[in-house]
């Protein structure tokens, strides 16, 4: 069975920092591609970051510079930093395996495997 399980959610004032893992089973990790999608409230789904099997990475433009994806394969763990945040990054963060879209809500099961999603808060 494939599990992602996130963790490293919380709260924090603008301009602090957290950093989120998911640490995959099930599966061989290489082979997969991984992102961060989050939903916050009254927003549709968005995907923030990914980062592929031989480490390409992509972000929303809201995040660029801010956020920094990576993994870990020794570990099956994906992270994701991120720093300088604000109040609009509120939502609940979701990590994601082969999923290149998703639709107005996450998680959409209708592509790839999710986690379960942990809650980000950012209070100014």
């Amino acid at each position: 069975e494939v599990q992602l399980v996130e963790s490293g959610g919380g709260s924090v004032q603008a301009g602090g920092s957290l950093r989120l893992s998911c640490t995959a089973s099930g599966f061989t990790f290489d082979d997969h591609e991984f992102g961060w999608y989050r939903q916050g409230p009254g927003h549709e789904c968005e995907l923030v970051s990914s980062i592929s099997s031989d480490g390409n990475t992509e972000y929303a433009d809201s995040v660029k510079g801010r956020f920094a994806i990576s993994q870990d394969h020794a570990k099956n763990t994906v992270h994701l930093q991120m720093n300088s945040l604000k109040p609009e990054d509120t939502a609940v963060y979701f990590c994601a395996a082969d999923v290149p879209i998703s639709g107005p809500d996450c998680p959409d099961f209708d592509f790839g495997y999710w986690g379960q999603g942990t809650q980000v808060t950012v209070s100014s």
